[in-house]
């Protein structure tokens, strides 16, 4: 059991960051957690649009759906994948298998709908299962759309990021949960160094988001000594709705239209933002090596 913890460490070690030379300059894969403290505010659509407006920067992106009870990346994009995170858990097919290339210039990683916990998982399912995050770190940017609410799942996520964005709307129950989660991420990850952002989503006026956004930082900082940024917000914007139900990305949909605008801008702040060195999957890695303990 100490060799394979051991091996898990160099693991972790080696699986931090995947870097190869770019023109004389080293490239880190960005790690952003897209996470939200209740359901029903768009955390899935905002991440599948970041993922989009990354794509179109020229990077090379992949989303993780990171829900392993109810996944819904490819419902949002039309497709039936024939593989998810599912057989990749259980040792049954490789990340690169499970991987599907999408029209969008995307790629997504499907997620294991039905499936409640990666800390359950036997010693050598947990080491294949580590393993195979590594191939993910081949992409310039890994989007990772966890499960709304508080489980040790999306804590393990938020622990591999090298940004969190917090997605909430003006609803007083969306902002008392943002705050939920964001003390438990304080809270529960010891030796926080990530970039927690927050997103205002479904706004009606700039000035909406920024009375929601202020109220935030302010009662995270005096009440848990944390810094949250505020990254921006998104119009509540009828073409949303109508790309949902045609299961297209709305920046596919009307890449003009307000929500589309707003997205960019968001993901042009955050690409203008120095990534930091978190650990990456090897947080992850760590966790499950204590057993889902803080890290």
């Amino acid at each position: 059991m100490e060799d394979q913890a051991e091996k898990l460490r160099e693991m972790m070690r080696r699986n931090s960051s995947y870097e190869k030379p770019v023109k004389g300059k080293e490239k880190k894969t960005r790690i952003i957690t897209v996470t939200s403290g209740k359901g029903g505010v768009g955390k899935t659509n905002v991440a599948v649009n970041m993922a989009l407006a990354y794509a179109r920067m020229g990077k090379k992106v992949t989303v993780m759906d990171a829900d392993l009870g109810l996944a819904n990346v490819n419902v949002m994009l039309n497709m039936i994948p024939k593989f998810n995170l599912y057989h990749v858990i259980r040792k049954q097919k490789t990340m690169k298998e499970i991987m599907v290339d999408t029209e969008y210039g995307i790629s997504i990683v499907a997620g294991a709908s039905g499936f409640s916990k990666i800390a359950n998982l036997d010693d050598s399912e947990r080491q294949y299962f580590i393993s195979e995050l590594e191939t993910l770190s081949q992409a310039d940017i890994i989007i990772i759309d966890t499960s709304a609410g508080i489980s040790s799942n999306v804590l393990d996520f938020v622990a591999a990021a090298d940004d969190t964005v917090i997605i909430t709307t003006p609803e007083p129950t969306a902002i008392t949960d943002a705050y939920g989660i964001i003390k438990v991420i304080a809270s529960e990850i010891n030796s926080l160094n990530m970039g927690l952002k927050l997103v205002v989503n479904r706004v009606k006026n700039a000035a909406e988001a920024r009375k929601v956004a202020d109220r935030m930082i302010n009662i995270t900082g005096q009440f848990l000594n944390l810094n949250v940024d505020y990254l921006g917000f998104i119009f509540e914007d009828s073409s949303v709705a109508q790309a949902v139900q045609r299961q297209k990305p709305f920046m596919v949909m009307d890449p003009r239209c307000r929500a589309s605008q707003c997205v960019q801008h968001i993901v042009g702040r955050m690409d203008k933002t120095e990534i930091r060195d978190n650990g990456g999957f090897g947080k992850i890695v760590k966790r499950l090596i204590r057993g889902g303990a803080g890290v």
